[in-house]
Formats: C-alpha cells, sequence, structure tokens
C-alpha cells in the first residue's frame, strides 16, 4: 500500500493571508487524519511564510499518525528540528524567492553540512529524506551520505505536456529504480494531483506520496476530510 502524507501548509498560507488565527493547521491536521492520511507533511521556512514554530511544537505534540518535516540545512531550522524529533525530515532546497521548491536538493553543494544534519538528525532517531530530481549520481551520493529515503521530485512529470510526460514518467521510474537499488525508501511528490497521481503510485516499489494543493483546493469544496478520502482512494484502490 502506498502511504499518503497530507502537506498543510497551504492551509497556513490561507491563515496567514490575514494574520489571524483561522484556518487552523492543526485542525487540518486532524482532519486530514480522520481521512485516511498516513502523514502530516510541514515545512518550516527561514521566513516563516506559513507553518511558525508554534504550529511545529503544537504538531509534534498532537499528531497521531507520522509527522514529516520538510527542512532546509540551514544550522538554525537543523537545531529546531533535532529538538522537535519528528518521526520523518525531508530535506529540500529553499529559496526565499520561490513560490514554492523549484526542483530537487543539489547534494553537491555543502556535501558537509548535508552529512552533518543527517547525522544530527538520525542521532535523534529521525528517518531523513533527501528530495531529489530522478538523477543517478544524485541519488548515489544520498545512499552515501546516510539517507533513510529519496523523495523523488515529480513537478517536471506534472507540469509537461501529454509527450512529454511519457518521458518524464519513464525517469521517474528510472529513479525509481536507483533509490531502491540503493537500499533506500522510495517516497515522491511535487504538483501530484487527483489526474496524474495514478500513474506516480503504480512506480514498482513506491511507498510514499506527499501532496498538498490539490487536497487543500478540493478540500475547498468537499471538506479537508473527504478531499483526503479521495486522495487515498486514487493511490491505494
Amino acid at each position: 500500500m502506498v502511504e499518503l502524507g497530507v502537506n498543510i501548509d497551504h492551509v497556513a498560507t490561507l491563515r496567514q493571508a490575514r494574520r489571524t488565527y483561522e484556518p487552523d493547521p492543526v485542525w487540518a491536521a486532524i482532519e486530514s487524519e480522520l481521512g485516511g492520511a498516513d502523514a502530516i507533511t510541514i515545512h518550516l521556512r527561514e521566513d516563516r511564510r506559513h507553518i511558525n514554530d508554534r504550529d511545529l511544537q503544537v504538531l509534534s505534540e498532537t499528531v497521531q499518525c507520522k509527522l514529516n518535516l520538510e527542512m532546509s540545512i540551514v544550522p538554525e531550522i537543523v537545531e529546531i528540528a533535532a529538538a522537535a524529533e519528528p518521526d520523518q525530515a525531508t530535506l529540500v532546497p529553499e529559496r526565499r524567492q520561490e513560490v514554492t521548491t523549484e526542483g530537487g536538493l543539489d547534494l553537491n553543494r555543502q556535501t558537509d553540512r548535508v552529512a552533518s544534519a543527517v547525522q544530527k538528525l538520525k542521532n535523534k532517531g529521525v528517518f531523513v529524506a533527501a528530495f531529489l530530481d530522478p538523477d543517478e549520481a544524485q541519488i548515489t551520493l544520498a545512499r552515501q551520505l546516510g539517507f533513510d529515503a529519496v523523495e523523488l521530485h515529480t513537478g517536471a512529470f506534472a507540469n509537461a505536456l501529454p509527450k512529454e510526460a511519457a518521458k518524464q514518467l519513464t525517469r521517474l521510474e528510472q529513479g525509481g529504480k536507483w533509490v531502491r537499488d540503493g537500499g533506500m525508501r522510495l517516497h515522491a511528490g511535487h504538483g501530484l494531483n487527483y489526474r496524474n497521481v495514478a500513474q506516480i503510485a503504480r512506480i514498482d516499489g513506491m511507498k510514499e506520496l506527499n501532496i498538498g494543493h490539490a487536497i487543500v483546493s478540493r478540500s475547498i469544496f468537499v471538506g479537508i476530510r473527504e478531499a483526503v478520502r479521495e486522495m487515498k482512494s486514487i493511490i491505494s484502490p
């Protein structure tokens, strides 16, 4: 069965649009769990544009399924993550000006800092994943650096026209093989929605999909509990 991680960042984005206390991402996490979420995913960014430190603290205390913290390797964030001890940490690239994560982490840059962050988190018992493009050299380096899992960046597939999407799917399938051959757990995410997710869920050895924007968007019409149920029924029929 493919697990579903529900990213609730955009619930916090809506809250921050008015600088108020609602909608509360903690309630979104509860509703997602009631809908069958296997994990709750949040991204604590340097600029705190959506999820903030209090959200992380309260969610760490209340989430009953797996809590997956997306994070950069900035020392402040690494220290916060190590103290919070989420079930899983996914290391991602982060640029202040981007609207959302635009590509996979480049492990060749600041390799020593990446290795240090991975070790610090693993010393706390945190399962650590790397958010990567389906690139063999990057996936091989992830194994060497001690990552437990690789989350393949599916943005190029999700944004492609049909002919190009087929090529991108092949790339992701090959990337999945490299991840599995390296003894790491296979995850995927970014840009996945109710129309395209089934193809990614069927990749051999896929264990976890992290999806946020599509689920939060759908929840406007049916509620987040039902939106999660609908996504679960597609990825694990």
